[in-house]
């Protein structure tokens, strides 16, 4: 009598246990492969975005000059806001009032052009935009003043800041990454300029 071969009802089950199993570990190694990869991406895109936000900033602050209505270059120096004037990327000899400032956790940066004759700027007139989303302002401060004794070390002015004796201003911007809904991390990016019409000695 010729006896019949196959697979048993408990080699059945054991053998798509183990498939399963594999299934599942490749899913988990393939998700975390996409989530680790689109995790990299957001961080980078974040970063960038920083670095451009800062390097706006500082040529503005770079070419700082007297307001069309006669304006010292600098406005406010406060630790959250700063106010200057600047024909960065003007054609004419008009100067924009240049405003940043922080809301909740939103970097915002107003503009206002000078109108009429004479010159002025209408405060009504500020167009509004967006400069970064999801700012960690804690207890840091965004934006440090030098005065002209600033090497590359030192402690920042004393507020309330006397704005006769800023020669450099930097901004020390915090972001937080966003990677996941629950990220509460954050990074940090700093740079500084000295204002070229103010500066008044060699040493930055």
């Amino acid at each position: 009598m010729q006896s019949q071969k196959g697979f048993t009802l408990i080699e059945v089950v054991i053998t798509i246990a183990i498939f399963t199993i594999l299934i599942f570990l490749v899913s988990a190694m393939l998700n975390d492969i996409f989530v680790n990869s689109n995790q990299e991406l957001i961080s980078m895109s974040n970063i960038d975005q920083a670095r451009s936000v800062l390097s706006t900033f500082t040529n503005e602050i770079r070419n700082s000059v007297i307001g069309s209505d006669g304006s010292y270059p600098l406005a406010e120096a406060g630790n959250s806001e700063i106010i200057f004037f600047t024909n960065l990327g003007i054609s004419n000899s008009t100067v924009n009032r240049i405003r940043y400032y922080i809301s909740g956790s939103t970097l915002y940066k107003g503009i206002v052009q000078p109108s009429g004759n004479p010159l002025s700027y209408n405060l009504t007139n500020e167009k509004v935009i967006t400069v970064a989303a999801g700012v960690a302002t804690g207890s840091a401060t965004l934006f440090s003043y030098y005065d002209g004794n600033y090497s590359g070390s030192g402690n920042p002015l004393a507020q309330p800041v006397n704005i006769s004796q800023i020669r450099y201003i930097k901004m020390n911007l915090q972001v937080k990454n966003n990677i996941t809904k629950n990220d509460a991390s954050s990074f940090s990016v700093t740079a500084g300029a000295a204002l070229r019409s103010l500066k008044d000695n060699l040493g930055n």
